[in-house]
């Protein structure tokens, strides 16, 4: 019978260890560990008893303390924060200004994230994407002033300004076109420039761009945005909706640089269809 070396520890500390012939470590408390060893009908054998020497066990008495304790926590990782911009009320539905809000709504189905929750004027859901904290929002101010939703939220959680993705529509995009940017101005978008108010000025911070083309014509661009799509440019727009998905998973997991790749690819239509 193969009997292994069993390192053992016998002192006044309340607990000793070995390992036995089991194919488990076990930990006895020094009374029963001296009746196992007096009883009749047990098998438990030992070798190396140069082990038990008092210099052994004060050499390693505060190994073996570490060697099963507990470490100190790790700090939770901060959630990134994606919002998407929109207004709110079923009329502004399917509209081209509330694309922020759809992304949000396609991110939230995909991931299982719900959004159920009413707080900082907004409604929001907390979940993972991968294994990375988010929070989801879709601020319930209106477009104008969206700044007073996101900017009491990211006080709130305490969340850096490069892990808060603000999503929206974009008139001097191509239609259904995204581009991701590290950081920028508000390009005459107000939902943005509310935003940018409340962070004091600072505009470093992520962003997700979805083009809505220009409007017709002599077309007000305020009557415009509040346009519903017509069926083909749903289609192509859903198409648009499942990249921007993708982008904002590699976003998290993988880092910008990825993720702007992804989003400026010329085979990023052809991945998803």
């Amino acid at each position: 019978m193969n009997i292994a070396t069993i390192p053992m520890q016998i002192s006044s500390s309340a607990f000793n260890y070995c390992y036995f012939r089991s194919s488990c470590s076990c930990f006895l408390s020094s009374s029963t560990f001296r009746k196992t060893l007096k009883s009749p009908t047990s098998n438990w054998r030992m070798t190396n008893f140069a082990c038990l020497s008092s210099s052994y066990a004060d050499s390693n008495s505060d190994q073996v303390a570490t060697s099963f304790s507990v470490g100190a926590p790790k700090p939770k990782p901060k959630p990134w924060l994606v919002v998407g911009l929109g207004n709110p009320g079923r009329k502004y539905n399917g509209t081209r200004h509330n694309v922020g809000f759809e992304m949000v709504d396609t991110i939230a189905e995909a991931e299982g994230i719900s959004m159920n929750s009413v707080s900082f004027k907004a409604m929001f859901g907390k979940g993972y994407i991968g294994k990375v904290p988010v929070i989801l929002s879709k601020p319930q101010t209106f477009m104008n002033v969206s700044g007073e939703s996101v900017g009491p939220m990211v006080s709130y959680y305490k969340i850096p300004l490069n892990q808060v993705l603000v999503i929206y529509d974009d008139l001097d995009l191509p239609f259904a076109r995204l581009r991701l940017l590290p950081k920028g101005g508000h390009g005459g978008h107000n939902g943005m420039r509310s935003i940018i108010d409340h962070f004091k000025g600072n505009r470093d911070f992520p962003r997700l761009r979805i083009g809505i083309g220009r409007p017709p014509g002599k077309m007000d661009p305020a009557s415009f945005v509040l346009r519903p799509f017509n069926k083909q440019e749903r289609e192509e727009l859903d198409l648009t909706l499942q990249g921007g998905l993708e982008a904002i998973r590699i976003l998290l997991l993988e880092g910008f640089n990825k993720s702007a790749t992804f989003v400026n690819s010329a085979k990023r239509l052809e991945q998803l269809s």
